[in-house]
């Protein structure tokens, strides 16, 4: 039987989950010498805590994207300020693109902001922040999606934005993500914000995300799209090898940003 305390026992869990990406239930009943009941008790105590996320088995690295904007977008700025404007470079004269709600998809609204003419793009958002960053944005079309504003996720999501969602047919959809789990999944944190984005990336012609490193191997819970159902992933430069082998062999084109981390 372990010696360890609970604290103790969670702590180490939490650890060798941040260390190796994931955890099963059975393995950890084994090497620490306890039952799979104990083990299940310590993950729910985890994920209560908002330390992991359980799966079928065992669990997940909590994403760390989670509250409000405003604090939000504190987390790896400048890892998402240079995503971000990758992401701006995608957007060519003449298309129609969706932003959806995200603190990455508000850098990629500021560099567009800031770029000199757009070229006649039609931009199309959800989200009240990025559609206040886009307003001054030369050689661009605004439309503003409406509807009640969720807080946390930043953006319209109800029934009257799923309506108003469900007509267009964007030449790109900049999707953001809370998280990319270790199995490929694009991750978010409702439901309703889940709604919303698998009906944009059904509508949409092409598909493009960013993820910095904080958010892969971590996940949400609310599946959202396969990365193979993305056409383009943003990440940044540096990751282990065995990461980009792994996220390149799931179909998408990785554009790998400097972001000076």
């Amino acid at each position: 039987m372990s010696s360890l305390l609970t604290s103790e026992r969670l702590d180490a869990i939490e650890s060798r989950l941040l260390r190796e990406g994931r955890v099963v239930a059975a393995e950890l009943a084994r090497d620490f010498e306890t039952s799979e009941d104990t083990i299940r008790r310590d993950l729910r105590a985890l994920a209560a805590a908002g330390r992991c996320r359980r799966v079928y088995g065992g669990a997940l690295p909590a994403t760390p994207s989670r509250g409000p904007n405003s604090s939000r977008a504190q987390l790896a700025a400048d890892a998402k300020q240079a995503l971000g404007a990758a992401l701006a470079r995608l957007v060519l004269p003449g298309m129609t693109v969706f932003l959806d709600a995200g603190t990455t998809n508000l850098a990629t609204a500021r560099a567009l902001a800031a770029s000199a003419d757009l070229g006649g793009v039609t931009l199309v958002t959800h989200a009240p922040a990025i559609a206040a960053a886009l307003v001054e944005a030369r050689g661009a079309s605004l439309v503003a999606i409406g509807g009640r504003v969720d807080p946390e996720i930043g953006a319209a999501i109800g029934a009257r934005a799923l309506e108003e969602i469900a007509t267009l047919r964007p030449d790109l959809l900049l999707l953001g993500t809370c998280g990319l789990d270790p199995d490929g999944a694009l991750t978010a944190h409702s439901v309703e914000d889940g709604v919303v984005k698998r009906r944009l990336a059904a509508n949409s012609g092409a598909v493009a995300t960013a993820c910095d490193r904080g958010k892969i191997g971590t996940a949400g819970p609310v599946s959202v799209i396969e990365l193979a159902a993305c056409d383009t992933l943003v990440i940044e430069a540096g990751l282990a090898p065995s990461v980009r082998e792994r996220l390149a062999s799931l179909g998408p084109e990785l554009i790998e940003v400097e972001t000076g981390a």
